[in-house]
């Protein structure tokens, strides 16, 4: 069955292309959700009519994920992670980890939007990128920290009581008798 599609289908094809798919699946999937209509049961004005429609469509998508992509480039997101020595981290950051901070921040990604040019492997400050949609990315920052053991919390944990103890400690008072515990 030759289909239009009316939006960007993932391995089939982008919105406004005719392709050839099996009926069932044109039937059971394409058609009644809409990312679809059939090339052989309209007449061409209809399907051109449906096309601007859908350009228009997506026109305005387009429009609001640019809004969004502005949003999304003045966020930096905060990963903490273990590190061993010289600053280099035990495993890497993933970008579903990058994804879930963005969820912290308001916005659904999905990972498989997140790309990174290098993988994360050491502490720092990176840049991801966001494909909201074809032809419109965002660039995002991903400062990674390190993540404070049960070592580190003990040692901050010691010097604090510490600390207490020196400033609870009282200093030595000299008493000196005053005349009333002299005369007697």
């Amino acid at each position: 069955m030759k289909v239009i599609l009316c939006e960007n289908v993932p391995n089939l094809g982008e919105m406004g292309m005719t392709v050839k798919v099996a009926d069932g699946y044109a039937r059971n999937y394409l058609l009644p959700r809409k990312l679809a209509v059939s090339a052989d049961s309209s007449s061409a004005k209809q399907i051109e009519h449906e096309m601007r429609i859908i350009r228009k469509r997506e026109e305005k998508v387009r429009a609001e994920l640019a809004e969004v992509a502005k949003k999304l480039s003045g966020v930096t997101v905060e990963i903490k992670a273990k590190a061993g020595a010289e600053d280099r981290i035990f495993g890497s950051v993933t970008t579903g980890q990058i994804a879930e901070g963005l969820r912290k921040h308001g916005f659904a990604v999905d990972r498989k939007a997140v790309t990174l040019e290098e993988p994360i492997k050491s502490l720092g400050i990176y840049t991801a990128n966001v494909r909201l949609i074809r032809g419109i990315d965002a660039p995002v920052k991903v400062w990674v920290t390190k993540e404070e053991t049960e070592e580190d919390l003990a040692a901050a944990a010691l010097a604090a009581v510490a600390a207490q103890e020196a400033a609870a400690k009282p200093e030595e008072v000299v008493e000196v008798p005053t005349e009333e515990e002299g005369t007697e």
